[in-house]
């Protein structure tokens, strides 16, 4: 589940650095697997087939989060022409089992494709994502509003 103002702002983040691929992630409290903070972060290759955090900048953002008792929830780049499929090489990078790896696709200038999924010891499972106005609101389960008298 996240918010829909962290996903327009990855799609935004995404089209402006088209057609190279843009890179950042989503940060939220620790054990909480809420994304809140967006980061956005420099794609130190600049490149339009390949993504790397800055160095620099990945210490800064990790420091940040240390600070806030907060984790990467979601890492995210963006594809610009190829569908949003973690490539080989997105998937030897991957290291943060907890993470959401969050893909969009910029190849079609019309509409974007977004998509999710968990990457393990190289194990890629895709994931549905469900796109919410707010959290407070967006249902938790069958016992999410207590009983009337």
């Amino acid at each position: 589940m996240i918010r829909r103002d962290l996903v327009d702002a990855m799609v935004a983040h995404a089209r402006r650095d088209h057609p190279d691929e843009a890179c950042g992630i989503i940060a939220g409290p620790e054990g909480s697997d809420r994304p809140e903070r967006f980061v956005a972060m420099d794609n130190a290759e600049r490149s339009p087939t390949f993504y790397r955090f800055d160095s620099m900048e990945q210490l800064r953002v990790h420091r940040e989060m240390s600070a806030n008792d907060e984790e990467t929830i979601v890492v995210y780049h963006s594809h610009t022409a190829t569908e949003a499929y973690p490539s080989r090489t997105d998937i030897s990078y991957a290291s943060e089992p907890q993470a959401h790896y969050v893909l969009i696709s910029t190849r079609d200038p019309e509409q974007h494709e977004l998509r999710s999924y968990r990457i393990v010891d190289g194990v890629v499972t895709e994931e549905p994502v469900e796109v919410v106005e707010s959290y407070m609101f967006a249902h938790t389960g069958a016992d999410d509003t207590p009983d009337c008298p």
